[in-house]
């Protein structure tokens, strides 16, 4: 069949705006997923010939230079698969990998350890349905480590790997123990960017904003900037700043405020959310500020229900492209 079915128009008519793929100068524009289950089962977005996971890729490439994986935070990369996503896109596609949770102080679930990792938890924690890092023996910690860093190997090798992201808990405020994880972390991943987003507002709250961006300059780490409900304890502003020269990095998670600190809330609750417009055009000047103090800005929609982040992506594409 070759790869003609890739012409394929999406059915979607608002998909056929903008640059395809969604570049605009160093502005790289995509999603938070490209295999969200609500997105397949709309069938707003794949046409039926990209039946498999490996032709949704392709196609998902020939609209977008970039794509956010998030399955590396419940479960360990693995190798194969990241050597198959180094084949499956062109030139100039780049991954932007969320780091396993365990990594970033959330629980991680040991029946989704690697066997010999799981051989090595004492028997009450293997039979735990989930298990936070500090309870952790120290030498699985360290291996997780290790093993997420040789996960996506092949992905840095092929110079397709845009940044870690590393999704801070709401738990995570500032403290000289929080000062003294930031500093670890690049010798933790050399040789790559590392993206941190804070899910407490106190790192960007008022004066220690300031404060707060100094310390990730200063240990080459990349401020993650947000576009998320306010209100919260949960809130962070949407503050536009470049803390490295190389990379700006921009995620949107929609303006659901009533659930977006809601315990037990769906994804579906917390992210179900399309901005219109006069929304996405709040942030078209900040990111071409952020072009301007770095080298290249991935910017992802996290709104991922049904066609909305890609319909959002696309629109702020447009938006970015149109003169000034």
């Amino acid at each position: 069949m070759g790869d003609d079915w890739l012409a394929a128009p999406p059915p979607l008519a608002a998909l056929d705006r903008g640059p395809v793929p969604a570049r605009v100068g160093p502005v790289l524009i995509g999603t938070a997923s490209w295999t969200e289950r609500t997105l397949l089962a709309s069938r707003s977005f794949y046409p039926p010939v990209a039946s498999t996971p490996e032709r949704r890729l392709r196609y998902y490439a020939h609209h977008f230079p970039v794509v956010e994986v998030d399955a590396t935070y419940y479960a360990l990369p693995d190798v194969a698969r990241s050597r198959a996503w180094v084949e499956r896109t062109p030139a100039g596609f780049v991954f932007d990998v969320k780091a396993y949770a365990a990594l970033t102080d959330h629980p991680c679930e040991p029946a989704r350890l690697d066997a010999d990792l799981q051989r090595a938890l004492p028997v009450a924690l293997r039979q735990k349905r989930r298990v936070y890092p500090r309870d952790l023996p120290a030498e699985v910690r360290d291996q997780l480590w290790v093993r997420f860093a040789a996960g996506v190997a092949p992905l840095r090798e092929a110079g397709k790997l845009g940044y870690l992201l590393f999704q801070m808990p709401k738990w995570f405020v500032p403290a000289p123990t929080s000062h003294a994880y930031l500093e670890a972390l690049p010798a933790r991943l050399p040789g790559v960017s590392i993206a941190v987003e804070f899910r407490a507002r106190g790192w960007m709250d008022g004066e220690r904003a300031g404060r707060t961006l100094d310390v990730l300059r200063r240990h080459g780490l990349v401020y993650v900037c947000v576009d998320e409900p306010q209100g919260t304890p949960a809130s962070v502003p949407p503050v536009a700043a470049a803390t490295s020269d190389a990379l700006a990095v921009v995620r949107f998670h929609g303006r659901r405020a009533d659930t977006w600190d809601k315990a037990g809330a769906t994804t579906t609750e917390r992210f179900g959310y399309l901005y219109r417009e006069d929304e996405l055009r709040e942030w078209t000047g900040r990111i071409r500020d952020l072009a301007g103090h770095a080298r290249a800005v991935h910017v992802l929609m996290n709104n991922c229900y049904r066609h909305y982040a890609v319909q959002n992506a696309k629109q702020l594409a447009e938006l970015l492209a149109a003169p000034a």
